[in-house]
């Protein structure tokens, strides 16, 4: 598989609202892009905040961008903050280096896109995006 589809962000998508009601999270944003870029999905769980996808979106399309989950991206911010501010210009501003920012690679490392979740702790909007992608058949990339 190289393409990252519909129906398998929407997997991604239900599995990861899923584990997040199963473990009472709070409501979720969860936005799913391919290996391009391209937008494939987008929900807001009823009950979030404003700008909860913007936040999902930037924590997946920043890993995206810089070919790390947003777990790494926030170790950088610690150690390099000029080089994380200089690279979320670069990207327009959507870069949010926290965790909640999700690689999606198949069985042979390859990026097929990414995942971010944005609603609760960084670390549990983490765990709803592994679940979705575990789920998936696909391996997760959360930059640790």
């Amino acid at each position: 598989m190289t393409d990252l589809t519909l129906e398998t962000a929407q997997t991604i998508v239900s599995v990861a609202l899923k584990t997040a009601r199963a473990k009472s999270f709070k409501p979720l944003s969860i936005v799913v892009y391919d290996a391009r870029g391209a937008l494939k999905a987008l929900v807001s769980e009823d009950g979030t905040s404003l700008k909860r996808a913007e936040i999902a979106m930037g924590k997946a399309y920043g890993a995206l961008a810089m070919g790390v989950g947003s777990r790494a991206l926030h170790k950088m911010a610690t150690d390099r903050p000029y080089f994380v501010a200089a690279a979320s210009h670069v990207v327009g501003g959507q870069l949010v280096p926290v965790p909640g920012g999700v690689l999606i690679k198949n069985s042979q490392g390859q990026t097929l896109g990414a995942v971010g979740v944005s609603g609760d702790t960084s670390d549990n909007d983490e765990i709803a995006a592994a679940a979705g992608i575990e789920a998936a058949g696909l391996t997760f990339d959360a930059g640790a």
